[in-house]
C-alpha cells in the first residue's frame, strides 16, 4: 500500500489550515471588540460573517473601488464579489454609490460603521498576529513572515 502521509502534511495544505485558523481567531477577537457595532458584533460571534465577507475588508480600498477591481483583487468572480457586497451593504459596512467617472459603473465604499469595522479588523489581527508569535517564538514567526512575502510576492510577478 503506497504512503499517503504526503496528503496531509504538504505545504498547501498546512497553508490552508493556519490561514482559516488564523481568520477564525481574527473573527473571533472581532466579536468580543466593544469597538465594533453590536449586530455586527453578533453576526461575528454566530459565524454568519466568514473568511469570505473578510475579502471585502482586505482588499476594499479606503476610496472604494468598481466591484470588478474589489473582485479581480480579491481573487474571486464578480458574481461572487456582488453577493458578499450586497450582504455587507445590508449590513452597514459598505454602500454602492455612482462612479463620478462613469455613469453605468458604481463604486463600492466603506461606511463610517465598515471603517469601525476594518479598525477592529486591524486591531484583532495584530492581536492574532502577537499570539501566533507568543505560540511559535519570534524567531519563527519572523521567518515564516519573510517567507510567506517572499512566495506571495513571487506569485505577482
Amino acid at each position: 500500500m503506497p504512503d499517503e502521509r504526503w496528503r496531509q502534511s504538504h505545504l498547501g495544505r498546512l497553508l490552508g489550515h493556519a490561514a482559516r485558523r488564523f481568520d477564525a481567531r481574527v473573527l473571533q477577537l472581532m466579536a468580543r471588540d466593544v469597538q465594533v457595532p453590536l449586530a455586527l458584533s453578533n453576526l461575528a460571534a454566530r459565524d454568519k460573517v466568514g473568511a469570505a465577507h473578510v475579502h471585502i475588508t482586505r482588499h476594499l480600498s479606503l476610496r472604494g473601488d468598481r466591484l470588478t477591481d474589489l473582485a479581480e483583487r480579491a481573487g474571486m468572480s464578480k458574481q461572487a464579489m456582488a453577493t458578499l457586497v450586497a450582504q455587507c451593504e445590508a449590513w452597514g459596512l459598505v454602500v454602492r454609490e455612482p462612479d463620478p467617472h462613469d455613469a453605468r459603473a458604481r463604486i463600492v465604499r466603506f461606511t463610517p460603521t465598515g471603517l469601525a469595522w476594518l479598525a477592529a479588523f486591524r486591531a484583532s489581527v495584530e492581536r492574532a498576529q502577537e499570539e501566533f508569535r507568543a505560540e511559535v517564538g519570534d524567531e519563527v514567526a519572523a521567518v515564516v513572515l519573510l517567507g510567506l512575502e517572499a512566495y506571495g510576492a513571487a506569485a505577482g510577478r
